[in-house]
C-alpha cells in the first residue's frame, strides 16, 4: 500500500470512517492492532483509519493494545494522528454534544504499558510530555469546527481512568474539584506513545454525558454513551473530512521536537 499521511483512530460508536477503502492487516513487534487498517483518500490525502475497539467493539479500553495500534499507524507512514473519543463532562456547561479539544491530560490509569522503552535492553529515555497534544492539529480542528457552526471548547484537561467501570460520584467530584474538564478511558497511553514515535497527536473529545458527580440520577450507562455518540457521529465524520483536507502534514512538527525518539 502507498503510505498514508494522516491516521484516524475511531472510538466508541465510531467504527467506520472511509467508504472506498483497502483493508490491510499489519503485525507489529507488540502483537496485533485492534483491527485492520483501512486506507482511503480524503481531500487528496491518504488516510489510515483504525477502530480503537475493533469494528465490532469487542475490545474494552483496558485491554486495547495501544502500542500495536500506534506502531501500525507509524508503519503505515502516518505523521499526524486524529483521535476522536467519547468522554464524560466534569462541568455542568460541558453537556452532551459538546466538542472539546483538550490541551492537557491527567493519567489515572493503573495497569497499562505506556512506553516502548521497557525491555531489559531498552535505552533509558525520558520523553518530553509537558504539552501532550499537537497545537497545529488542535488549531485546524477548532477552525474547521467553527466553520461548521460547531463551536468547540478549545482547551481543558482530559483525565483518563483505567475502566472498564465508570467513576463513582466521589471520584467524579474530585476530578471536577481539581479543575479538570472531561473524563475518558482511552486517551492514555495513546498520546505518549505517539510522542515516543515522533507522531503528532490531536484528541477530539465528544461529550456524551455529564459524569456521575456532576448530574443527579442513576449515573451514566454504556448504552447512553453509544446513543449520544450515534446522534453525533455523522457530524463528527464530516468534521474529520474537513480537518483532513485542511491539515498541514509536517514531519518536523514543533510539538514533537527535534529530539523526538523513534524506536526501531
Amino acid at each position: 500500500m502507498a503510505p498514508a499521511e494522516i491516521g484516524v483512530i475511531g472510538g466508541s460508536g465510531f467504527y467506520a470512517f472511509l467508504d472506498d477503502v483497502a483493508e490491510v492487516r499489519l503485525d507489529t513487534p507488540y502483537g496485533e492492532p485492534s483491527d485492520a487498517l483501512f486506507f482511503g483518500v480524503v481531500g487528496g490525502r491518504r488516510v489510515a483509519f483504525l477502530p480503537r475497539h475493533g469494528r465490532d467493539h469487542a475490545i474494552p479500553p483496558h485491554r486495547i493494545n495501544y502500542r500495536a495500534n500506534l506502531w501500525a499507524l507509524r508503519a503505515a507512514g502516518v505523521s499526524q494522528v486524529l483521535a476522536p473519543c467519547a468522554v464524560g463532562g466534569l462541568r455542568p456547561e460541558l453537556g452532551p454534544g459538546t466538542l472539546v479539544l483538550p490541551d492537557q491530560l491527567v493519567d489515572r490509569t493503573s495497569a497499562r504499558v505506556q512506553t516502548y522503552f521497557d525491555g531489559a535492553s531498552a535505552p533509558v529515555v525520558h520523553t518530553s510530555f509537558a504539552d501532550p497534544y499537537c497545537p497545529a492539529g488542535r488549531a485546524v480542528v477548532a477552525a474547521s469546527a467553527r466553520s461548521a457552526a460547531w463551536e468547540p471548547v478549545d482547551d481543558g484537561t482530559l483525565v483518563v481512568i483505567e475502566g472498564p467501570r465508570f467513576s463513582t460520584r466521589a471520584e467524579s467530584r474530585w476530578y471536577s474539584a481539581q479543575g479538570w474538564s472531561i473524563v475518558g478511558m482511552t486517551g492514555h497511553p495513546e498520546a505518549v506513545l505517539a510522542r515516543e514515535l515522533g507522531l503528532c497527536f490531536t484528541a477530539i473529545a465528544l461529550v456524551t454525558d455529564l459524569d456521575a458527580g456532576v448530574e443527579a440520577g442513576d449515573g451514566v450507562t454504556h448504552a447512553e454513551v453509544l446513543e449520544v455518540f450515534a446522534e453525533n457521529v455523522g457530524r463528527l465524520r464530516t468534521l474529520l473530512f474537513d480537518v483532513v483536507a485542511a491539515m498541514p502534514v509536517e514531519r518536523s512538527c514543533a510539538c514533537v521536537g527535534e529530539d523526538a525518539v523513534r524506536p526501531v
